[in-house]
């Protein structure tokens, strides 16, 4: 983790590796920078090497003085900038710094105008920049020129920020890096036990309560659906639910609902070798679920928060669930199988089911449900189903604000609905491949509790990134965990 510290003093007593300015196009004239700095950027700015353009960063080796290395970093025209292209852009800049072997670094913020709460993201800049996951791989070498893949910055000074923003934006990120290293952990470490037991170390950890329900106690409990996706894997499905209370009387109580398949062969609908690759990050909405709670431990809400999560591992075994089977979920309501690779829905169904008997205000479910979600928006946005205006307009209002992309898409589509029906008994798990991801949310809505406001966020295709960009780090994205979190604080 990276140490944080606000400047009060002169920039010119500052001594360190590297100083990062921010600038937008019309401020670089004005060389906005202290002595003896700012004579360097006049001539880059009179030579037009560096114009403030959008993402633009500069390297200037410095052979006198207290700095090693001056870093300028274009943000494009004020008008135009926005929170998520700030965020990206200190994060890429701070990224390539700590590659470039400089341990300690400056942030003179000149761009406090292009958005109100830039404490904020500039501390989500710092805890995500660093991210990398590199705990299987042999240390990088150095290219015998100091440079290196590895990230060695471990300290950063900004000049004149609000340290408990700038605290609040790396709680955010923290929890986000959580759930991303966990979400990248192979099917052969993490599955639904051991899962479960991470589960309980971190709810002791953090101080919270964790209660996880075995395959007997699953059965007690007529969680069916959940038992017939895990029933072909050695490894046996697990239901965790996480709970922090509040000090004094709780304001609202709001479920978080996570799909953890663990790994997705697709059953003895056996996927293709190239689709089943990144399957070890089927488990990320179960990830970010307890990413949320980090979240939640070191922010402390007025809020009673719930984490639920379905675990299992869907492979072709002796005791595998078969296309046509029939299935009795939790809520009473039966199922039959066309699919076994529409299993996340399954699983969900009985932690909805669940969910909805804790009589919360709110339940919001993630998961990487549907490769039509991610035919529809792509990798750089997620899809929000919801029949509740007001939780659709606080999801959308916290995505905004923390720079990741949420799509609404319609749920209450009447052709679709019928084919939800099955010949043979109350619902059916998949139908038509077109409208599949609103095929998946109103299959999901028959185990909400009438009554309860529920969102629905797909976040397949956006679960899993091949480069790092901006604020995301190659391998699992953990999108929608900082979402969660601001919506948390604006109840």
């Amino acid at each position: 983790m990276i140490d944080v510290s606000v400047l009060s003093d002169s920039i010119k007593k500052w001594k360190g590796d590297a100083l990062l300015v921010a600038m937008h196009e019309e401020d670089c004239p004005k060389c906005p920078v202290a002595p003896p700095y700012d004579e360097a950027v006049k001539v880059l700015v009179e030579r037009k090497d560096f114009k403030g353009k959008k993402g633009s960063v500069v390297k200037v080796p410095l052979l006198e003085g207290n700095v090693k290395n001056l870093y300028l970093l274009g943000l494009g025209k004020a008008e135009e900038s926005t929170p998520a292209a700030l965020r990206d852009a200190l994060t890429d800049a701070l990224r390539k710094i700590g590659r470039e072997r400089n341990e300690s670094a400056l942030i003179l913020p000149g761009h406090k105008k292009s958005a109100p709460e830039t404490d904020v993201i500039l501390g989500e800049a710092i805890g995500l920049c660093g991210y990398s996951f590199e705990k299987y791989k042999k240390k990088e070498e150095e290219d015998g020129n100091g440079n290196g893949k590895k990230f060695v910055l471990k300290k950063i000074f900004i000049h004149e920020a609000d340290t408990k923003k700038t605290a609040l934006g790396q709680i955010f990120s923290d929890a986000q890096c959580f759930a991303r290293d966990l979400a990248n952990e192979p099917g052969n470490v993490v599955n639904p036990e051991t899962l479960a037991q991470i589960a309980a170390g971190f709810a002791e950890e953090h101080g919270l309560t964790c209660e996880v329900w075995d395959e007997k106690k699953l059965e007690l409990e007529k969680m069916g659906a959940l038992l017939a996706v895990g029933r072909g894997s050695e490894s046996q499905p697990r239901l965790i639910h996480l709970t922090y209370v509040p000090k004094g009387k709780a304001k609202k109580k709001v479920v978080f609902v996570g799909k953890g398949i663990t790994f997705d062969s697709g059953g003895l609908d056996l996927k293709p070798s190239d689709f089943m690759k990144t399957m070890k990050g089927d488990k990320s909405g179960a990830c970010n679920v307890l990413g949320i709670l980090k979240g939640v431990a070191a922010l402390k809400p007025k809020t009673e928060v719930h984490g639920v999560i379905a675990a299992a591992e869907n492979m072709p075994g002796g005791r595998a669930f078969r296309p046509d089977d029939i299935i009795r979920a939790r809520n009473g309501k039966t199922i039959e199988i066309d699919n076994t690779d529409a299993e996340g829905r399954l699983v969900l169904a009985d932690a909805l089911s669940f969910a909805s008997e804790l009589k919360p205000d709110a339940i919001i479910d993630m998961a990487t449900l549907t490769g039509a979600c991610a035919v529809a928006l792509g990798s750089w946005a997620a899809g929000l189903f919801t029949m509740d205006e007001k939780l659709c307009e606080a999801l959308l209002a916290s995505a905004k604000q923390r720079g990741e992309r949420l799509w609404r898409l319609p749920m209450d589509d009447e052709k679709i609905g019928e084919t939800l029906k099955s010949k043979f008994a109350d619902l059916v798990n998949g139908a038509s491949r077109y409208g599949g991801a609103i095929f998946a949310a109103m299959f999901l809505n028959e185990f909400v509790e009438k009554g309860i406001p529920w969102a629905h966020l797909d976040i397949a295709g956006a679960d899993f990134m091949k480069e790092d960009s901006g604020v995301y780090a190659r391998g699992a994205s953990a999108w929608g965990v900082r979402t969660c979190l601001d919506y948390l604080l604006t109840l």
